[in-house]
């Protein structure tokens, strides 16, 4: 292997450059002592990460570093979070303890890199070490938010870096940003942070799609800033007539953004119409008011020279989201034909808009009537983080429950008095009543919608007045968890049944062990995971209720005991030892006894280890052979193969990435897989005969299923048929889009006709 020859001396001076960096952007916020005590912290970081290198070759304290200068210079935080950044990792990877951060540099720094050390040590069967990781970070919430801006921006460093990764690590860290990282981005309103992250998460997770997108952008840059020129100069004009003070940007829409918008409207590139914005930035007073009617001024003198479309004007300057964004968003008809959208506010706003949380303590002296917004959705989360905080075996249902209040979709409602309430898009009556207090919602009857009589689970629209009726004898039941969507309700309604479900459970549990007993089956935490997968409950907790309640009769465990038998007996027979665990380890060790001890040994070969290791192919996404892939060691379904595109891969990546097996296709001979078509076009006499010929006759492919719809000239075509593999499907394709009439030829996954 050969060796790279490091500069020493190179590296201490592009380390003290780095550092000398960090202080001058740092100088404006620096006060008394705080240079000495970023220089501590510098010093500190170094000695502990001084025979440290990461995995590209360079000294590891580039890392926090890097960290610590998005930290002040991406997201304006001040010295605590600088000192915080720059020791992040100590805990984590040295001998150094949280007791010695706090004697050195505080309570503060060190209940935030508490937050930020992940938890050590082994974990119960069933349980998630990463959400158990993402619970304690997020837990510390609950004291100091800066313990999540200093790991978002942890996060996008790894994310800018991740080349030097190998393709397993680069989609489990890819999809747990996809999956917490960039809605918790956009929830805290730092929205550039939040574009960057998708982009990342796009560029290793769909590294086709993103060049593909990636290179149109590139070849339209040149028309694109030809039209805006033109689209902006008579708007410039006038403003400068009426003596605003501005700033005019076109910008592109994130790369990720416009593949999302390709992906969920079916159409290419060239179709997707609001490819990029205009941003007017309006120089004006930190008065509200002022601020309002200035931008107002300003989308008046728009709307002189375009029409705007009137169905997609967004007000958020006199309602701003919960993460305090402030905006005027208005999509106008350009003298081309093309719409256009275009976004008003003044600076203070867009520095709201791209630092989020953090540029809100730059203003809070001004009476914004903003900054409450996004502290009244902090302190909603705190409340949700706050309840069942001890349970570990609810971790993954606790990072459910905190996902919920990352929606980025608003609905605006008020209540008798004219009290406006924002609550995800979605809410019920349900919802709206716990909004305004718990009591409310645990009694609610029903609700009167502008004056109409409505049910609890009547959907709310913005601008509905709401008013609850509630009764003393109406109490909440389980089938309220289907109705709401809100967290704060869901927590409510759950602490109400808790009390009444926990005599059941407690029963539940005592019958459960005397049963075990007799059937002669261990009483263990693993065998009530396995009890509660058997019957599919979502907790063991879940399991005991049921079984107190009677739902599930305790002669139903003998079924379980001849499950178990079963499985125990064809594993004896198959010879694969070691324990059955959800982490993959006992699986790994049969993989390495096959493929012998070399650098990819922990990689699943489907189509070679089959006769050795249970897998199938998942059908939540078909995969077929060419597809790339991962394994999941299900609990009691052996391994499932699914494509890294899978609708369900980005959770089960972030919730299970231990369960992941590398996966690759070996296979010598020929199979046949499920793969789905849906073809559009216009109609024709013959169309369906040329379809059906290519697809039976020229490439002698089994279908298994066709539905065809045509409505006024046009037809809609899902095929399900049998192919090989990727290049297989591909050539279909090819030839189906030169048929006459066809106007696009997508794959689908069968089972869920969703496009892919």
């Amino acid at each position: 292997m050969e060796t790279i020859a490091i500069d020493l001396e190179q590296e201490r001076k592009d380390i003290l450059k780095k550092y000398r960096k960090l202080l001058k952007t740092a100088k404006p916020f620096l006060k008394d002592n705080d240079a000495k005590l970023i220089k501590k912290a510098f010093n500190t970081s170094m000695e502990a990460h001084k025979d440290m290198r990461r995995r590209s070759g360079e000294p590891y304290i580039y890392h926090p570093l890097a960290v610590a200068q998005i930290v002040v210079e991406e997201i304006g935080l001040g010295t605590t979070a600088i000192v915080a950044a720059l020791l992040h990792d100590v805990v984590e990877d040295t001998e150094m303890t949280i007791d010695d951060i706090s004697r050195l540099f505080g309570k503060k720094v060190a209940k935030i890199i508490d937050g930020l050390t992940k938890i050590s040590g082994r974990f119960e069967y069933g349980s998630s070490q990463q959400a158990e990781n993402f619970r304690k970070m997020l837990l510390t919430l609950s004291d100091d938010v800066r313990v999540i801006l200093v790991k978002l921006t942890d996060r996008l460093h790894n994310m800018r870096t991740l080349d030097s990764m190998p393709r397993d690590k680069q989609l489990k860290i890819a999809s747990e940003t996809i999956f917490i990282y960039a809605p918790l981005a956009h929830r805290l309103g730092l929205y550039a942070i939040k574009s960057e992250l998708e982009d990342l998460y796009l560029k290793y997770a769909e590294p086709e799609a993103y060049r593909a997108v990636s290179r149109k952008l590139r070849e339209t840059k040149t028309a694109r800033d030809r039209f805006i020129a033109r689209f902006t100069d008579p708007i410039e004009d006038d403003l400068q007539a009426a003596g605003l003070k501005y700033i005019i940007k076109g910008r592109p829409k994130s790369i990720y953004s416009i593949w999302n918008k390709m992906r969920k409207q079916n159409k290419p590139f060239e179709e997707i119409y609001d490819l990029f914005a205009i941003r007017i930035l309006i120089d004006a007073p930190a008065e509200f008011d002022r601020e309002k009617a200035l931008c107002w001024q300003a989308y008046s003198i728009v709307t002189d020279h375009y029409k705007p479309n009137p169905d997609r004007l967004k007000d958020f300057l006199s309602t701003p989201r919960a993460n305090g964004y402030q905006s005027l968003h208005s999509t106008v008809m350009s003298r081309t034909g093309q719409w256009v959208e275009v976004q008003i506010r003044t600076k203070r706003m867009d520095e709201i808009a791209e630092k989020g949380y953090a540029a809100h303590w730059k203003y809070k002296g001004n009476d914004t009537k903003v900054r409450g917004n996004i502290e009244d959705w902090i302190n909603r989360v705190r409340e949700t983080l706050e309840d069942g905080t001890g349970d570990r075996t609810a971790a993954i249902e606790f990072l459910d429950e905190f996902r919920s209040n990352l929606f980025t979709e608003e609905v605006f409602a008020f209540t008798p008095k004219g009290e406006l309430k924002v609550l995800q898009q979605g809410a019920t009556a349900l919802d709206f009543a716990f909004d305004i207090h718990s009591e409310v919602g645990a009694h609610c009857m029903a609700a009167k919608v502008g004056g109409t009589l409505a049910p609890i689970s009547y959907v709310l629209k913005n601008g509905d007045q709401v008013e609850i009726i509630t009764s003393n004898k109406q109490k909440p039941n389980e089938d309220w968890l289907r109705i709401v969507v809100t967290s704060k309700a869901r927590a409510r309604i759950k602490d109400f049944l808790k009390e009444e479900s926990r005599r059941y459970e407690t029963d539940g549990k005592k019958m459960v062990e005397k049963k075990l007993k007799t059937l002669g089956l261990v009483v263990s935490p693993e065998t009530f995971n396995q009890l509660r997968a058997f019957f599919e409950c979502k907790t063991p907790t879940d399991f005991f209720y049921r079984i107190g309640k009677g739902y599930i009769q305790l002669d139903e465990l003998k079924k379980f005991r001849k499950y178990k038998e079963s499985k125990e007996n064809k594993e004896r027979k198959e010879k694969v030892n070691g324990e059955e665990t959800p982490d993959g380890k006992a699986v790994v060790k049969v993989l390495k006894s096959i493929h012998g001890e070399r650098t990819d040994n922990d990689t699943l070969l489907i189509g070679e280890d089959m006769d050795k290791i249970d897998y199938k192919l998942s059908p939540c996404c078909n995969p077929i052979s060419g597809d790339d892939v991962f394994g999941f060691v299900t609990i009691n379904e052996g391994i499932k193969i699914h494509r890294t595109t899978c609708p369900n891969a980005a959770e089960l990546m972030s919730k299970h990435g231990n369960r992941i097996l590398k996966a690759k296709w070996k296979s010598q001979k020929q199979e046949a897989f499920l793969a789905g078509l849906r073809i559009t076009g216009t109609d024709r006499v013959g169309l369906i005969n040329d379809v059906t010929r290519i697809i039976s006759s020229d490439l002698l492919i089994n279908m298994r299923g066709l539905t065809i719809d045509t409505e006024d000239g046009v037809f809609e075509g899902d095929i399900k048929l049998y192919v090989h593999d990727t290049s297989h499907l591909d050539m279909l394709i090819n030839k189906l889009e030169r048929v006459d009439g066809v106007f696009k030829v997508l794959r689908f996954d069968a089972n869920l006709n969703k496009v892919s």
